[in-house]
């Protein structure tokens, strides 16, 4: 690695190019360019990804930035198609053996899950989950309770879902179930029954926040067992987006019921405002991370649908050219 000279106030001392404790302020002098250089804060950023193939809203997500997995929806009707993202475009994968919206969803591209969701006909909703292998759907076990507007999260073998709009009398439900690869088991209850929630995380420490009715700042996080109360949303909203995990949550996008594209993050005890999305929209996909996630689809407006996909990059240490004057 190449060695600079470093200064720190009047002290000079010899630092490598990579040092292995970064902070913000921290500077060098470049001898053999003749730059002065260090880290700086860069800000959080929404910026345009490629269009996705089929314009829906209402759809689930899952994977990374670099390799999303979009499925379902509604465009008008409810949509069977699936999506692969390559973090520049997207290309067809396999279609779900059933066609249908406002459904749940986890894992990654190659072993993602899909849950739960409305498919119209009789009956409205459905209880059937489906399993990824990266070309192909196949059938998994169904949920206990049939429900539309509900969160997901985890893996295809250890998943997580929660909350949604259950038939009838329609209502929203708290009802949390956990998947073992095979069936689906009862797991313990929302304190707050809501629909149309976002959720992150892992089977054992998810995160479900917002949803409605009423519109909900609610969080909650749950320890594979029990759900307890978290930091409250500072913008409350339901058809919103998650990614992350719970201590490193990220919100985006939803209704207020405006369409909006606020962006909040999470740190395991409070949300924190951010950079805002570039389209606000609700009934949107989410994936990724805290600091590489993914939006795409969903509506920013009545009727209007998109195809559009953002990808968000979070606050990050960085290498800049110091300049004075």
């Amino acid at each position: 690695m190449t060695t600079f000279q470093e200064i720190r106030g009047t002290a000079i001392q010899s630092v490598s190019s990579d040092p292995t404790n970064p902070e913000v302020g921290q500077i060098w002098y470049n001898n053999t360019i003749g730059v002065l250089k260090g880290y700086q804060l860069v800000a959080a950023s929404w910026a345009s990804g490629g269009n996705m193939g089929t314009a829906r809203y209402d759809l689930s997500g899952a994977g990374t930035q670099t390799a999303g997995l979009g499925f379902g929806g509604y465009a008008p009707g409810v949509q069977s198609a699936t999506e692969e993202y390559d973090g520049s475009a997207w290309t067809a994968g396999g279609s779900l053996t059933t066609a249908r919206s406002s459904l749940g969803g986890a894992g990654t591209q190659t072993s993602a899950l899909a849950f739960g969701g409305y498919k119209g006909g009789s009956p409205v909703l459905t209880a059937s989950t489906e399993e990824y292998d990266g070309s192909t759907w196949g059938p998994g076990g169904n949920l206990a309770t049939q429900r539309q507007g509900l969160a997901g999260c985890g893996t295809q073998t250890a998943g997580l879902a929660f909350g949604g709009l259950i038939p009838p009398p329609p209502g929203a439900s708290n009802a949390t179930e956990e998947y073992d690869g095979t069936s689906w088991t009862t797991g313990g209850n929302l304190t707050t029954a809501r629909q149309y929630l976002a959720g992150c995380g892992t089977q054992t420490a998810a995160l479900g926040f917002g949803g409605g009715p009423p519109l909900s700042t609610a969080t909650e996080e749950y320890d594979g067992a029990s759900w307890t109360a978290g930091g409250s949303l500072a913008t409350a909203r339901f058809n919103l987006a998650g990614a992350g995990t719970q201590t490193a949550g990220l919100g985006f996008g939803g209704s207020t019921p405006t369409v909006t594209g606020v962006t909040e993050a999470y740190n395991g005890t409070s949300w924190t405002n951010n950079t805002s999305m570039t389209t606000a929209r609700k009934s949107l996909g989410g994936a990724g991370t805290q600091t590489s996630a993914l939006g795409f689809g969903g509506r920013t407006g009545a009727p209007a649908v998109t195809t559009a996909t953002e990808e968000f990059t979070g606050a990050v240490l960085a290498v800049q050219k110091i300049t004075t004057s």
